[in-house]
Formats: C-alpha cells, structure tokens, sequence
C-alpha cells in the first residue's frame, strides 16, 4: 500500500491546486470527488445524492461517486472537480503481507478457538450473499453459560476497502484470550463479561477488493446483484432499519451508499439484526470502520441530540474518555453530515445499546485513507485496546460512567500514537 500513499500524496498536490479534471472527461468508474460544501446542509445533500463522504473541511469535502452521482450533482448546482482512481496493486503484496486475506483470517480465528476453547467459541450467524459464513467469535469465562452475563459486541468491516477494520476487531481477540490467565485484569474482565466479535460483516466485498486481475478496488458495498455481470452492491452501513430510507444514503444501485430496496434487504444486516436481537444482554456496541480518526454516536439520522438526556451523556463521557485514549475526535455522527440507515442509529435507537462508531487511523487520504501500509497495523491496534477494554468493562451497565467511578488503572493512553509509519 505504499504505492497507494505515493498517489494519495500527489492527488493532494492536485487537490491544493484545484487541478481536477472536470465532469466531461470523467469515465463511469469510480471517482475521487472535491465539492465545495461549507455547512452539514450541504454535506447531507451530497450524501443524499450517493456520494460516499470520506474527508470534511470546512469549506469543501472530499468522497468517492461514480458518473450518475457527477450529473445528480452537477444538476443541484455543486461546485466540484474529480479525478479517476488508478489501479496500481495486485491483491496483498508482499508488503502489506500483515494484512489478512478471507482464508488466513478464518484460519487464524479457527487456530485461536481450538487453543483457547475454554473461553473461546466460534459460530456462524448467517450466510452472506455469495454464501460465505459470518462468523461470530465469543470469549467468556469457562464457566459461564451463554447470556448469563452481560455482553459487548465488536463489529467489525461493514465497508469492504476497510481493511484496517478487521485487523484491529482480530487483533482484540487475539489479545484477550492470550492474556487470559496470563493478566489479572483481563482475566476478570472475561471472567465476568459476555464479549462477542465480528471481524468480517462483509466478506464478500472485502475478498473481491483484493482478488483477481484489477488491484485494490476500492470497492465498498456487499455483492448483491444479479450474477456475476450485473453486481451493484449495497451498502450495509445504510441497510439497517431504524429509519431507513431517509437523508444520506443512495436510492441508486449505482451509488456508493445505495440503502437498498428494502431496509435489512441483505443477508449480512439481517444476521447482525437476528443474532442481536436474540441476545438482550448486549449492552455496548463499537463498529470499527476507517478513517478520519473519529468516535461517532447517535443520532446519524438527524441533527438533533439523543432525545433522552441520561443516555446523551453516557454516550458523551464515554466519547470523550475514548478520545483521550486514541487521539481520536469525539462527536455526534450528524455533526459532519445526516446518515439514515446505520449500525449505531439502529442498535440505539430499536434496542437501547449504547453504540459508537469508530472511524480509525490515518486522518486523511493524504496519511493513507483506506490503504494506509502494513506497518502501522500493530500500532494502530495498540492504540485502540484501552478503549475496547474501557467499553468491555462498563458493559455490565454503561450508565455507571455517571457515577464518576474512576474506570480500572489498565486503561492508559497508548504510547504508539501516532502510528509509526516505516
């Protein structure tokens, strides 16, 4: 992925000049977008319209759109430039090795569970839309029954190009059950939580962005379509029920936030939705996506605040806790811009879970954006375990962050941020 930063570091260039090319010389593939846009107005527009925001300033945004979303936004009057996306690497070369592919990653967890199968279990909780298992990793005391204890889930890869979204939901499990035993602390975190982890909601897209003849893809939505030719893909993140269909997502197949025909059309939502909707003792969520290095909680679906003040703040003091952990910008999603149809706006606003988005390491396309190098996995992941461990400790009542109740002194800011990149 160094090549990818080598790009990005000139596409900035281009960027500070305005040296886009303009719409008529833009091809049907994907696009990098600049819109001038100075207000969450404005931003929510553009997302509304299929453009997939990645970057805000304060004055314009940076995204991905293809021709149909230029022409929408030409038509509405936005002030853009674009320029086409190259295709430079094949799958995960040699240097971006760290990374896991589909069947390293399912060997690795597979390896994790049969050594440590007292504390850790695997299950499938659906099919995705070309048939591979979604697979659900529990870590628990070895004594503790299914639901018997109050429980965290860890979701992990809504967006396919979001590499660096599995690594750090892998790399948690990892370190929990290697310390098992081994550290007091998380011991007796296992010991008296339920935590549950996804690292992989969207396998299909995610194997297909780095397989086959055309290099990294950029690709974000599952493979929903209808055969292999016509395949559009939805975006899960803008799939899920709780107010569906509003602001900030596409209704065009062709959009990068297309929500799809119904809400929990795809399989990949309705086996999140199915597999929490039979565990009532989730009490926590965190989605791990990248990047912007942001902490985001609800509503998404609209400017206004979480209507119930206690539950404001809990998700406020928590927010702000975890930014100080990672480095990382706390605030409400619709802050940058409306979204309708995502994880966090459904698990809070149908089931009470107190959810958080985390938008990971780098900042910016310029530091990386979805394909930062391999070398910065390990740093990345040590700098969000404090936070991960903070939310698995308040699981057994998030609102006892209210109390003023100091959380366990193993949660200390990490002293690898900023990952070091080689």
């Amino acid at each position: 992925m160094r090549k990818v930063l080598g790009f990005l570091l000139c596409f900035f260039i281009i960027c500070s000049s305005l040296a886009f090319k303009p719409i008529e010389k833009a091809s049907s593939e994907l696009q990098v977008v600049k819109i001038d846009a100075s207000t969450k107005e404005e931003r929510t527009k553009i997302s509304s319209l299929g453009v997939s925001i990645e970057e805000v300033y304060d004055h314009y945004i940076v995204g991905f759109c293809h021709e149909k979303e230029l022409a929408k936004l030409s038509k509405q009057g936005f002030n853009f430039r674009v320029q086409s996306l190259p295709a430079f690497l094949l799958d995960f070369p040699p240097s971006d090795s760290a990374f896991h592919n589909l069947k390293e990653l399912n060997d690795e967890i597979l390896a994790l569970s049969q050594t440590y199968a007292s504390i850790m279990t695997l299950s499938s909780i659906g099919k995705s839309v070309e048939g591979k298992d979604l697979t659900m990793i529990r870590i628990s005391g070895p004594q503790n029954k299914e639901g018997e204890k109050q429980a965290i889930i860890f979701l992990g890869t809504h967006h396919a190009r979001e590499h660096l979204s599995t690594e750090v939901p892998f790399y948690l499990t990892k370190y929990l059950v290697e310390n098992y035993g081994k550290d007091e602390k998380v011991t007796q975190l296992i010991d008296e939580r339920e935590i549950w982890i996804i690292p992989l909601v969207n396998p299909d897209g995610t194997d297909y962005d780095v397989k086959g003849n055309k290099p990294y893809k950029w690709w974000r939505k599952n493979r929903q379509g209808k055969g292999a030719g016509s395949v559009y893909g939805v975006d899960l993140n803008r799939n899920y029920g709780y107010k569906w269909g509003g602001e900030g997502a596409g209704d065009s197949p062709d959009s990068e936030t297309y929500r799809g025909e119904t809400a929990f059309s795809e399989p990949e939502t309705q086996a999140v939705k199915t597999f929490i909707e039979a565990h009532p003792n989730i009490t926590t969520l965190l989605t791990y996506h990248t990047f912007s290095e942001l902490i985001l909680y609800p509503w998404g679906h609209q400017y206004d605040s979480i209507e119930d003040q206690k539950a404001l703040r809990v998700h406020e003091v928590m927010a702000q806790t975890m930014g100080r952990m990672t480095g990382y910008k706390p605030q409400q999603s619709s802050d940058l811009y409306i979204t309708s149809g995502d994880t966090t706006d459904w698990s809070f606003g149908e089931h009470g879970i107190i959810s958080f988005t985390f938008e990971l390491y780098p900042a910016s396309l310029w530091e990386g954006g979805f394909y930062p190098p391999a070398s910065v996995i390990q740093d990345v992941v040590n700098n969000n375990i404090p936070s991960a461990l903070y939310l698995i400790d308040y699981a057994d009542n998030p609102y006892r962050v209210l109390s003023g109740m100091k959380p366990r002194d193993f949660l200390t800011v990490s002293d690898v941020w900023p990952p070091r990149l080689h």
